[in-house]
């Protein structure tokens, strides 16, 4: 069944059973050792070659297939099985939805090991292909090249690409013709800036010797239509600069924030950087229910819009708000969810660590007339104590929002300590989700549990859970 091959071992007829955990499926061996395997589907039967050995796992590709799965569906994208971005775009949409539902019923059941009650249907999202917001491209002097390409033995005097990292190649990118992920005109910026800095000799970035001119791209749609585009430069080179900048501001009018940076750090994290408005303002908006939210360079905002709209309506759903209770949104960031919801609620206090979205949610609020929302900035686990509870009042709501590590342990004991009537939790990550359900449990009961599909074509998946006093 299995051969050594080069230390490698070939295993043959093997059947694909699961989707695994970051968007690789699971087989298992003769012997019984799980088997992760990239760019299959369950039900596929393949021949695969493992590359790496652990006691109780390997790791694996398909080598051959002997027969496809009743799930499998043509990807659309031509860049798919090279680019780590969309894992699932060779499964149907209603199988990914299958596994994601699956993913968090048993964390939430393993993990927190909870009385459940029967989930809610998994909500699809209604666009599966050019749906996200925000998307950030890499620049370097090296692409990834493909096997045909090395093995052609060609010349290749143009390396230059923008696009995506290769997984785990932090210096090598794919360059990318056409992305399914972010709608017009997001394919064509980017295609028009590599093609007047390959015109124009514009030095992309070199990432091991740290020079070169592009080094990063970001943009930034809204479904009010409105646009932003966002490049980093390495080098200080004004003229080169200026000569990209009005390129872009004359090719594509529509841009209402056109912006750089210029950053000559090791990394490429913009939160530490000045951002240089070149033309228009330096911010977007945002719509949703008639409010409209402004979106900087650094905001976070849900990637996905109409789906964080949805997100947002299921959580003030769960809420069951009736005009009267004093809701506390932790990690309220720019205070999306505290505004949306803040119509139904006597007040609303928003809770967040970084203090460029606390102001953020300030000027929002403003905007949309909002009178009975506050917001503090401080460090969840220090912030949240008995003093600001005394200060601002017993929440009978708590909504929360945690990052993907979930709650501070000390954030769940202040939960439990104060003890609202219900609590609502939005998670990116259900696995800590059930940690953190796990020691609630003393107190609430799982009542209404709903996953919510953010990112079609990728196994992550948010879910939302109301827990109610016992």
């Amino acid at each position: 069944m299995g051969r050594k091959k080069t230390d490698k071992i070939v295993f043959e007829n093997v059947k694909v059973l699961d989707a695994g955990a970051k968007g690789v499926s699971v087989a298992k061996a003769p012997e019984g050792q799980v088997i992760f395997i990239p760019n299959v589907v369950p039900g596929d039967v393949v021949d695969v070659q493992t590359f790496k050995k652990r006691k109780s796992y390997f790791e694996g590709k398909a080598v051959k297939f002997h027969s496809f799965s009743e799930h499998r569906t043509e990807p659309v994208c031509e860049h798919f099985g090279v680019c780590g971005g969309c894992k699932w775009q060779n499964m149907k949409y209603s199988q990914q939805l299958f596994y994601k539902n699956q993913e968090v019923y048993n964390n939430l059941k393993r993990i927190g090991k909870v009385e459940l009650p029967e989930f809610e249907p998994i909500l699809g999202s209604e666009k599966q292909f050019f749906y996200r917001n925000k998307m950030e491209f890499g620049f370097s002097s090296s692409r990834w090249m493909t096997l045909e390409e090395i093995n052609s033995e060609k010349e290749f005097d143009n390396k230059n690409a923008v696009g995506f990292h290769i997984p785990k190649m932090w210096d090598k990118i794919l360059d990318i013709e056409k992305c399914h992920l972010q709608q017009d005109p997001s394919n064509a910026i980017r295609n028009e800036i590599r093609a007047f800095a390959n015109e124009n000799g514009l030095a992309f970035f070199n990432p091991r010797e740290h020079s070169g001119l592009l080094r990063t791209l970001m943009i930034r749609t809204a479904s009010t239509g409105e646009l932003m585009v966002l490049i980093q430069f390495f080098d200080n080179n004004k003229k080169e600069i200026e000569l990209m900048m009005n390129f872009l501001a004359e090719r594509f009018p529509e841009i209402t924030s056109l912006l750089y940076v210029i950053n000559q750090k090791a990394n490429d994290t913009l939160y530490d950087q000045d951002i240089i408005l070149f033309k228009g303002r330096d911010y977007i908006l945002e719509e949703m229910e008639g409010l409209q939210f402004s979106i900087n360079a650094k905001s976070f905002y849900q990637t996905n819009s109409e789906q964080a709209y949805e997100l947002y309506a299921i959580t003030r759903d769960f809420a069951g708000l009736t005009g009267n209770e004093l809701v506390y949104d932790l990690y309220t960031g720019t205070g999306t969810i505290a505004q949306f919801v803040s119509k139904k609620a006597k007040k609303v206090i928003g809770v967040e660590a970084v203090p460029e979205a606390i102001s953020e949610a300030k000027v929002n609020a403003t905007r949309n007339n909002i009178t009975n929302c506050e917001f503090f900035v401080g460090d969840m686990k220090n912030i949240f104590n008995d003093e600001f509870i005394k200060t601002h009042g017993h929440p009978d709501v708590i909504i929360t929002d945690p990052p993907r590590d979930g709650m501070h342990a000390d954030v769940v004991k202040q939960i439990l300590s104060i003890a609202p009537e219900k609590v609502v939790y939005v998670s990116c990550n259900s696995a800590t989700q059930a940690r953190d359900l796990a020691l609630l449990d003393e107190m609430y009961k799982v009542t209404r549990v709903r996953p919510v599909d953010m990112f079609p074509q990728t196994h992550h998946v948010e879910n939302v859970v109301l827990l109610e006093k016992k």
